[in-house]
Parts: C-alpha cells; sequence; structure tokens
C-alpha cells in the first residue's frame, strides 16, 4: 500500500511481529439496491475466530488510505472491513465530489445507518470473525458514520472516531449507543463547531454514553493522514505525533473493550 508513515513504525505490538502474512480481498455485498464493495484485511496465521473491526472511510470513498487502516487493524489480529458507503468502491479526489457524496448520506441519517450496518452484517459473516465482538472506527466523514452506527442501536463493543463531524441531529438516539465510545479530535479543528462539539458532550451524557474525548493539541482536522495537505484545503493537514498517540490509544482502547490484544498464528 502507499501509505508508511514513519510514525507507525513500532507501534504495532510484539504480538503481532510473529503473525503471518496479511491477505486481503474485495467483499461483495448489497444495501437497498446498491451494489457495495468492501475491502476484507486479515492475518491468515491468525487461529480461530477474531474481533472484527469496520473501517468507515473518509469522504474520498473507499481508497487506499481506508484500506491501508485495514490492512494495520489485520496486522494486530484483528479481521478488519473497510465498508463502502458510496457503492461500488467509488472514490475520487475532487473535493466538490466528495462533498456532495457524502452530503447526500449526512442529509439521510436513517441510509447512511442502514448502509454502515450492512457492512457490520457482512463482516460478522466472516468465517474468521466473532460476531460476539465487533467494533468500528471511523475517519473524518466515515468517523460520523461509526458514530451514527451507534446511535442506531448496533450491537458493537466499541466506536473510535478520528477527526469526525460531531453534529448531534438527533440527541436523544445516543440513547441507543451500547458501545464504548473513543473521540480522538484535534485540538485545533475549524471543521468542528463549539456549538457542535458542546451538544456532542451533552448527548454523550445525557444519555449515560461511555464516551472519552481526546484532544491533540495542535492537530488540526485529517490528522492522521498522510496525504491530507496534498489537497491544499485550508485547515486540513498531516499531524505525525497526533496519528501516532491516536492509533496507540486506539490499540490500548481494543485491549479494553475487545478483550486481550488477539494471539498471533503460530
Amino acid at each position: 500500500m502507499k501509505f508508511m508513515p514513519a510514525v507507525m513504525v513500532g507501534l504495532v505490538l510484539s504480538a503481532s511481529l510473529a503473525s503471518g502474512a496479511v491477505k486481503t480481498r474485495t467483499i461483495e455485498y448489497e444495501q437497498g439496491g446498491a451494489k457495495l464493495k468492501g475491502f476484507l484485511a486479515w492475518d491468515d496465521a491468525a487461529q480461530g475466530k477474531r474481533p472484527g473491526i469496520i473501517v468507515c472511510p473518509e469522504w474520498w470513498g473507499l481508497n487506499d488510505y481506508a484500506k491501508y487502516r485495514a490492512e494495520k487493524l489485520a496486522e494486530l489480529g484483528y479481521v478488519a472491513l473497510a465498508v463502502d458507503l458510496f457503492g461500488d468502491g467509488k472514490t475520487t479526489e475532487d473535493p466538490k465530489q466528495a462533498g456532495t457524496w457524502a452530503g447526500a448520506l449526512k442529509a439521510d441519517r436513517a441510509l447512511l445507518r442502514q448502509r454502515v450496518n450492512a457492512g457490520l452484517e457482512e463482516l460478522k459473516k466472516i468465517e474468521n470473525v466473532d460476531p460476539r465482538k465487533t467494533a468500528a472506527i471511523g475517519y473524518c466523514f466515515g468517523g460520523t458514520t461509526a458514530i451514527e452506527l451507534g446511535r442506531s442501536g448496533a450491537d458493537v463493543k466499541a466506536i473510535v472516531t478520528f477527526h469526525a463531524g460531531l453534529d448531534s441531529p438527533s440527541p436523544a438516539d445516543g440513547k441507543n449507543i451500547k458501545a464504548r465510545l473513543l473521540v480522538c479530535h484535534g485540538g485545533n479543528d475549524g471543521f468542528t463547531s463549539e456549538k457542535d462539539l458542546d451538544a456532542f458532550e451533552n448527548e454523550m451524557r445525557e444519555n449515560h454514553v461511555d464516551w472519552q474525548l481526546n484532544i491533540y493539541g495542535g492537530a488540526v482536522h485529517s490528522f492522521t493522514n498522510p496525504n491530507a495537505d496534498k489537497h491544499g484545503i485550508p485547515g486540513i493537514a498531516y499531524n505525525p505525533e497526533a496519528d501516532r498517540r491516536s492509533w496507540q490509544a486506539m490499540q490500548l482502547f481494543f485491549n479494553e473493550t475487545l478483550g486481550a490484544e488477539p494471539a498471533p498464528g503460530k
């Protein structure tokens, strides 16, 4: 894959060092007549059923970055499915097109929830996935999607978001969240207003969600993506320290919520 930032070196826990090769394949599935193409990654040497994690991509679609994150999760011993939210596995480099695709789903939260739940259900069907131990992560628009998965009442153990949109259009839906939630947010993220951040925190408190908010000083939107800067969008930039720290926080969170770090393959 294209994404091999130096900050990732050393983050894979020692347990994964003895693992076998990461395998990948395309998973085709449907939701409401839409043809979807997910990207599955797993360690072929891992034994028995493993916790499964869906990866919700940024508004660019199911691109190499989302696939890279799925592969990194597979290196840790999880089975990861990067889900398709727009159909046909399509991607774009055009911010206007990305905004159109993502905007349509953000405007129809019911459809967004159905689309991401379809990916979760597909993950649970995978032979080497333990359907009792599933989680979701998401980046930017994908982080918003992961939260909507929780608001839908999906039976997942954990949700982790990275620079997600944190608006709360239906605050009462927070009562449906069964998962523990870790939100990794840039301290200088201008894409989330103070009003939205306050509303999100109130939603979590009022609905007694088990949640954490990690704020990374100096980080702006898309801080985990090494290619964030290439589009020249103001307020979007990679931050290697925030990337490293948030990925490490995710690993500790999954150890807590999904059980001990998955044992490597022999």
